[in-house]
């Protein structure tokens, strides 16, 4: 797996290989798609599908680039296809798998940042579980929800049912913007961050 962070506002791309077949999967194509592109070709396999975690611009700027680039099939959450500068091949909602070749990585809904932003987990057999959350998770809270449209109430009861109640610690989260963390790590705070309201 490899992290690029591309644009003014620190977005993270994941690319994600299948270690037997060598085919690519990346998560956000969001900024910088000449960066991206040249990622792509130093792993060495071909971009099979680009998932995006959520409608919002910054996380689709090179998406189009991207695509008509590579081929990629497009996926993302059905409720934010409309959103979306590219027309998705492929809406998915809660508990949909995402292929890598034959890896799974399950699809978690995640409403209140936009409604149909998703997160992608990947069950590693040889170690913790791999979290890539967009903007629905970060170190220290969830992502935000101030503007119209977005719910506080239904993203943190989603992160709290679909997220902590489901991976241990040891899951890492890869977030859409900044440093990863742990489930560990943030799962104290889950009750502050009710109480605060963000």
């Amino acid at each position: 797996m490899w992290r690029v962070s591309v644009s003014e506002m620190d977005n993270n791309a994941y690319l994600l290989r299948n270690r037997a077949t060598g085919e690519l999967l990346l998560v956000d194509a969001a900024a910088e798609p000449e960066r991206l592109l040249a990622l792509v070709d130093a792993a060495g396999g071909p971009l099979r599908t680009v998932v995006t975690t959520h409608q919002h611009w910054d996380h689709h700027r090179a998406l189009e680039d991207v695509v008509a680039a590579t081929g990629a099939v497009t996926v993302c959450g059905t409720d934010d296809a409309e959103g979306m500068p590219v027309r998705p091949n492929r809406t998915v909602g809660h508990g949909d798998v995402v292929t890598v070749g034959d890896v799974p990585l399950e699809v978690i809904h995640l409403r209140g940042h936009t409604p149909g932003s998703i997160a992608l987990a990947y069950r590693d057999p040889d170690g913790p579980v791999q979290l890539f959350t967009g903007d629905s998770l970060f170190p220290g809270g969830v992502g935000n929800t101030k503007n119209p449209g977005q719910s506080f109430d239904s993203l943190i009861e989603d992160v709290s049912t679909r997220v902590f109640d489901v991976f241990d610690d040891d899951t890492v989260v890869w977030p859409g913007h900044g440093a990863p963390t742990t489930l560990g790590a943030e799962r104290p705070h889950l009750q502050e961050w009710r109480d605060r309201g963000w």
